[in-house]
């Protein structure tokens, strides 16, 4: 009986146990993850051509060494149309919404909205639209058009 006891004890401390690894794994894995920024929203006016964008953006910004660093537009195939510099941390300001323009596109033209994260990059949410039919959140790879943060215009530097 004594046997019995001892061995219903062990198990459910080595159950406890590997179920303590299992999180500690997984919050190791979660850790490796770097910060994304996310687009919420995409507002458009203006005329063909010369369209002001308005991006609100939600981003897990901590001050200059982590924050959303620009928003871009993108043509359907990867090419940069447009890009909104943002010059420091909205840290105090989530989610933040900022402006941009001219983006120089027809009506119908479909194109992407994406943010960009220091040091974290792409990978957050995206918006897929034309100023016609109106931009909604898709499904974008962190790879699409990957190379584009190496291309100016970049920051040079956060303010604060």
């Amino acid at each position: 009986m004594r046997q019995q006891f001892l061995l219903i004890i062990f198990i459910v401390s080595l159950c406890y146990t590997l179920s303590s690894l299992k999180i500690n794994v997984n919050k190791a894995e979660a850790s490796d993850t770097l910060p994304v920024a996310n687009v919420v929203l995409v507002k458009v006016r203006g005329i063909a051509n010369s369209y002001s964008f308005s991006v609100e953006i939600e981003s897990p910004d901590k001050g200059c060494s982590q924050y959303a660093d620009w928003w871009e537009v993108l043509s359907e195939d990867g090419k940069l149309i447009y890009r909104r510099i943002l010059a420091h941390s909205h840290a105090d300001e989530q989610p933040f919404i900022r402006s941009g323009g001219p983006v120089k596109i027809d009506t119908d033209a479909i194109v992407w909205v994406r943010a960009h994260m220091h040091p974290g990059g792409y990978g957050g949410a995206a918006f897929k639209g034309s100023v016609k039919s109106g931009f909604k959140k898709a499904p974008l790879s962190k790879q699409f058009a990957a190379d584009l943060a190496k291309t100016p215009p970049l920051p040079d530097g956060c303010d604060f």
